[in-house]
């Protein structure tokens, strides 16, 4: 039972793995096979002004997981950059931030929300640069 339990807990986390870094393929990531319907997805890329500032790592890593915690995600990633290396691959970020909402009114919702206008106060001078990018389910 044990083995199958942590072989169940495997394939949870490397699913979420390649879905957060969006190396699943489209039909199999299907909102409408997991009963979510329509989904609003909000990807958040930060370069840090010294990558190499574990002062700063550690600082951005806390907010962000507070931020996470944002009620209107249904769900959230937080990573660095993987070692994978092809010429369409960009690796230059620091961090970023991937989060799901059932629609866009409850990503804007999360715009506003405390927590996320306190990630940016408190992080603004972190980062150099921050590019997103928001899509929808089709």
């Amino acid at each position: 039972m044990k083995k199958e339990l942590n072989r169940r807990i495997f394939i949870e986390r490397s699913a979420k793995g390649m879905a957060g870094a969006g190396l699943v393929a489209a039909s199999s990531c299907s909102t409408e096979k997991s009963g979510l319907g329509k989904l609003f997805v909000h990807h958040v890329y930060f370069w840090l002004k010294d990558p190499s500032d574990q002062e700063a790592r550690a600082r951005f890593e806390k907010a962000a997981r507070e931020l996470v915690t944002v009620e209107t995600i249904v769900d959230s990633h937080i990573g660095v950059p993987a070692s994978t290396n092809r010429d369409v691959i960009d690796t230059s970020y620091t961090y970023s931030i991937l989060s799901t909402y059932r629609s866009k009114e409850d990503q804007d919702i999360y715009q506003t929300h405390p927590k996320h206008l306190k990630f940016i106060a408190e992080c603004q001078d972190l980062w150099v640069k921050v590019v997103v990018y928001d899509s929808v389910s089709i």
